[in-house]
């Protein structure tokens, strides 16, 4: 029964949302007020009812409810409880309802917490929210639904994809949606902004931290994706180049040209079109990354569907939100300027170049993600593009940009002087020169690309410091040093602590794939091997029983310089109802280096007690790829916090509204 009232609930939820997406825009389009105060309660009641079906999925799950045909195929009795209420998005249609369920949650919030903003802004926002969550209802109602029933009732479930039981499962998917789906509210201010012929700085103020909240889950989401695949697949690798991992990777490009370019907007009146266009470009590839992996066209470990026709819906809700969008944008932009002028050498124009520079940049990787599938769809041949492709034309469009973000917060607006700037970072430059020479030396060798690296994460380091010094000391006005650095914005510190982010994940990708160590050996019990001055000693190998799964445990003794560090016990588990067997990486992890060991196949299958095939790694400065995500992830939250931003709102939304008057 409760099933299918989860059903019922999302049968409303679509009605309600096609209501969210109509009647509060056509009330903004001709001031008719008692509609557009429709878009906040159906917002809010759109969100009630997927959260309300959303929990009736969960509840089928956590009672192991085999009658269900998605709780058959996804779940197990054996299945802990926390793989269970995460299984609930471990396949292709309760992750639809999970970017739902993301959705409603984004127009919500909306909803609740832009009441000093202009009501007519605010409803065109939350229909053009409502437009996209009637169009994704209806995708699941007619073609994947998760509460179709199974009659008879299965005794026993399938169980979840055995790669997927794992805590990764829980964070990676709801961190990744609320970023993907995030991109929507930022969209949605850029259509309601086109509708209204409002492209101006106040809009770029109101979108800018809905934007910033969003990038902050995405780039949280891809990080915990990266750190699960280097932990559970035994490879060592935190990056593979899956056309999956590129598709939240090409949002997340753009979204940070988009934050940029909001900056712009809201500070000097530039980059008007350029802002509305990247803001679509955003969404849009969010929603291409959506129908890659719901649609069948590609074989990946993220790819959920392997059903092409489903892939027909998605493909034209896409090209109908990005053709829809582009004819509007197409028809307001000439309408709209270009804005405050400024010099070749300005602040505005290395933030263009830099934001150029990241459109180029996700450019090579849909490039490189969509050209083999085009191949295979015209039935021309099959190519493969890997990593070779895009390391080498990722880091040729990297470089100039890691420069340039060390440059541009020192440039002036409107016009700067080079003389200047290259007084006021000489040194900076000088002491990011010294790192880059000495500290590959230091580790054991020198090459050009590591040196490459360094000199640009020491860089922006420098140059992030310099920075924040240089406005503390402008702005103390007789207060101490450290009482003047805490008072001063949030969106500069962010700013500041995000650059030093991608800095500290510059050094990681730099370091590990300069002087990590890898083995693969062949180790009986009693042998040891030696890896960067580590030695790992093979002692046994033990069955163990799991909640539903037996394992082979290895036992390693993991010693420096003759000292006894750790016991190491990587895991070969064979689950019950899967004969896929998975690996369990067993890690040491330090602030400045993994050392990593993992269980191939025992070399004689009927004595597992023997000889086993087994991989050793040592990976300095690995972690710091993930503390730099982090880093950067709270740059964003402080710049997303900023009370300027709530202030700077409701001064706007006062001179847009005097008390008495109606906003249209």
């Amino acid at each position: 029964m409760i099933p299918e009232i989860g059903h019922f609930a999302l049968i409303l939820s679509a009605l309600v949302a096609l209501v969210l997406g109509t009647l509060p825009m056509i009330g903004a389009h001709q001031n008719r007020m008692a509609w557009v105060a429709v878009a906040r309660p159906a917002a809010t009641a759109m969100a009630l009812l997927i959260t309300f079906s959303f929990a009736c999925l969960t509840q089928a799950f956590v009672v192991s409810d085999f009658s269900v045909i998605y709780v058959a195929q996804h779940s197990n009795s054996l299945l802990p409880i926390q793989y269970r209420v995460a299984a609930v998005w471990g396949g292709h249609e309760g992750s639809l309802l999970l970017w739902m369920l993301m959705l409603s949650w984004w127009a919500f919030a909306v909803a609740m917490l832009s009441r000093q903003l202009p009501e007519a802004m605010v409803a065109r926002v939350l229909g053009t929210l409502g437009l996209v969550a009637f169009g994704f209802l209806l995708f699941i109602l007619i073609t994947s639904s998760p509460f179709e029933r199974l009659l008879p009732a299965a005794a026993e479930g399938k169980d979840l994809n055995p790669l997927l039981q794992d805590f990764g499962l829980v964070i990676h998917p709801p961190l990744l949606y609320m970023g993907y789906v995030g991109f929507s509210v930022a969209f949605a201010f850029a259509i309601a902004a086109l509708l209204s012929g409002q492209l101006d700085a106040a809009w770029a103020r109101w979108s800018r931290p809905w934007t910033m909240a969003a990038w902050v889950f995405l780039t949280l989401g891809i990080a915990m994706g990266s750190w699960w695949a280097y932990y559970e697949l035994g490879w060592g690798g935190w990056w593979f180049w899956d056309p999956v991992e590129n598709a939240s990777f090409m949002p997340w490009l753009i979204g940070t040209a988009l934050i940029h370019s909001l900056a712009v907007t809201e500070k000097r009146g530039s980059f008007k079109n350029w802002t509305v266009l990247l803001a679509i470009s955003a969404f849009s590839l969010s929603l291409l990354g959506t129908f890659l992996v719901r649609s069948g066209v590609l074989t990946s470990v993220h790819a959920f569907a392997t059903d092409p026709r489903r892939g027909i819906f998605i493909l034209i809700f896409l090209v109908a939100v990005i053709g829809t969008s582009l004819a509007l944008f197409a028809w307001r932009a000439p309408k709209v300027g270009l804005g405050g002028r400024f010099g070749l050498v300005s602040r505005e124009s290395m933030l263009l170049t830099n934001n150029v520079l990241l459109v180029v940049a996700a450019a090579t990787v849909l490039l490189g993600t969509l050209y083999p599938l085009l191949i295979d769809a015209l039935g021309v041949g099959k190519i493969s593009v890997g990593p070779p492709y895009f390391n080498a034309v990722f880091v040729p469009v990297m470089t100039p940009l890691l420069f340039l973000m060390g440059i541009g917060p020192f440039a002036r607006w409107k016009e700067a002087s080079i003389g200047e700037i290259l007084r006021t970072l000489r040194w900076a430059f000088a002491a990011a020169i010294i790192v880059a020479i000495a500290l590959p030396f230091i580790y054991g060798s020198w090459t050009p690309l590591t040196a490459l690296g360094l000199l640009m994460a020491a860089w922006v380091t420098l140059t992030s410091i310099l920075n924040f010094v240089q406005r503390v000391r402008h702005t103390r006005g007789g207060q101490s040093f450290l009482s003047a650095a805490l008072r001063q914005p949030g969106s500069f510190v962010g700013m500041n602590v995000a650059h030093i982010g991608i800095a500290v994940f510059v050094v990681g990708v730099t370091m590990v794939s300069s002087f990590q160590e890898e083995l693969d050996i062949k180790m009986a019990p009693g042998e040891h091997v030696d890896v960067a001055g580590y030695r790992f000693t093979f002692n046994s190998v033990k069955a163990v029983e799991g909640p539903n799964y037996v394992a082979a445990q290895g036992d390693f003794d993991l010693a420096v310089s003759g000292k006894f560090l750790r016991k190491m016990n990587p895991e070969k588990r064979n689950y019950h109802s899967s004969t896929m067997p998975m690996t369990e990486a067993a890690i040491d992890a330090g602030l400045l280096r993994d050392v990593y060991v993992s269980l191939g196949e025992p070399i004689d299958r009927d004595k597992p007690e023997g000889e086993w095939a087994v991989r050793v790694y040592y990976k300095p400065f690995v972690d710091w790829i993930w503390g730099g995500c982090i880093l950067m992830a709270f740059g964003g939250l402080l710049a997303m916090l900023d009370r300027r931003y709530r202030v700077k709102a409701r001064a706007a939304s006062a001179v847009k509204n005097p008390p008495g008057t109606q906003q249209a």
